[in-house]
């Protein structure tokens, strides 16, 4: 009786010889479909050797699918940000980044034609074209959009991999003395004078002071209270909602030299009605960044400001005038409207009293350089 022949133990995949004479390897993946591999090979060794490796990876459970990252990178990007729940003004500031830095580059590419020396390339090209700030906001959105590629089994690693790349090194931003507010404040003219001191003298926000209502603001205490914000996108709609951060609803004491100001505006410029806005242009409607945009280059000009101090560096004027005050980092956190996950658990909340307490110490400094400066003035003048 002739022996049993022995069984051959099935052969995982199949290579073959083409016509131009390499060898072609090909399986039956995870997913019952059919894959080869992304190259040819010299020999029928070579073909065999690699799909021992892909049946490895399968047995540990560390396969993907070769073709899982054949995906068009725009499309997976804008579903990217409409799948993150971002707040309006986060989405209007990413598809800026988007379109202007990103898509052109890699828009038309699949995920994994993503590489990293294709990135580096693309870092490179943009610190020549534009600033290393948007340049490295650009970078950190790519590779947030990149690693949830990753996480999603369409990459194996995240390409961007330049280390320090999305860093920010922002130029200290700079403030204004006590005069050159009061300065900006006049050249800004009545209508817009009290947006200029509360931009200053109570480190509101742009979309902060854009939704203040007469209800915002309690004249006997000279506080503010502020509940809502209305930051406008670049295509000039406002969205109005809550503040920026947690932290953003909070009540703000103001020195006393601002409640004459604040009564005079209520009188003149706010809306009639109890919610009607504190600030509102000539026509009656609510102001807009690029008209306000103008008039406030105009004055920068009179008063003899750098070109870059923008409106917004106001608000680090006045954080930086109350700090000098030697208020606490707490008080000066919940004055700001600041926190942080960690800043949450950290520092509580600032009581009313020592809130009070900082605006007149804020009151008391802006009245002893307003004295100086006039004293020098007077000094000038007799000398």
């Amino acid at each position: 009786m002739a022996g049993r022949r022995t069984q051959r133990r099935r052969e995982f995949g199949t290579v073959r010889k083409l016509a131009s004479g390499r060898w072609q390897a090909r399986y039956v993946g995870p997913d019952g479909q059919r894959h080869k591999a992304p190259e040819t090979f010299d020999t029928k060794t070579d073909a065999q050797d690699w799909l021992s490796l892909v049946r490895v990876d399968i047995d540990r459970n560390h396969w993907r699918d070769p073709d899982a990252g054949a995906v068009n990178f725009e499309k997976y990007a804008l579903r990217w940000l409409e799948e993150r729940g971002l707040a309006p003004t986060t989405i209007d500031r990413y598809s800026g980044l988007l379109g202007l830095h990103i898509l052109p580059t890699f828009g038309s590419k699949d995920l994994d034609e993503i590489t990293p020396p294709s990135v580096r390339t693309w870092r490179a090209e943009r610190l020549k074209a534009t600033g290393a700030t948007t340049v490295a906001k650009s970078y950190r959105l790519l590779k947030a959009i990149l690693q949830t590629a990753v996480d999603d089994d369409l990459l194996r690693s995240n390409p961007c991999r330049i280390k320090g790349a999305g860093k920010e090194e922002a130029d200290e931003r700079p403030t204004a003395t006590v005069d050159q507010v009061f300065d900006l404040a006049d050249a800004m003219g009545p209508r817009w004078r009290l947006m200029v001191l509360l931009g200053a003298f109570a480190s509101l926000r742009p979309e902060e002071l854009a939704e203040l209502r007469r209800h915002s603001v309690d004249l006997d205490e000279c506080s503010l209270r502020i509940t809502r914000a209305s930051p406008e996108l670049t295509n000039g709609r406002r969205v109005t909602g809550d503040p920026k951060t947690r932290a953003g609803k909070r009540t703000i004491y103001l020195p006393d030299f601002l409640q004459p100001e604040l009564r005079r505006h209520l009188q003149w410029f706010a809306e009639k009605e109890p919610d009607g806005l504190l600030f509102v242009g000539e026509k009656g409607a609510p102001f807009r960044r690029s008209t306000f945009g103008r008039k406030w280059r105009k004055a920068r000009k009179k008063v003899g400001m750098p070109e870059n101090f923008r409106f917004y560096d106001l608000r680090h004027t006045g954080n930086t005038l109350a700090a000098d005050t030697g208020a606490k980092l707490k008080g000066l956190m919940v004055r700001a409207g600041q926190s942080s996950e960690r800043a949450q658990l950290i520092y509580q909340h600032s009581t009313a009293k020592h809130q009070r307490k900082l605006a007149q110490g804020i009151d008391a400094e802006v009245r002893a350089q307003r004295q100086e400066a006039t004293a020098a003035k007077q000094h000038a003048r007799e000398a």
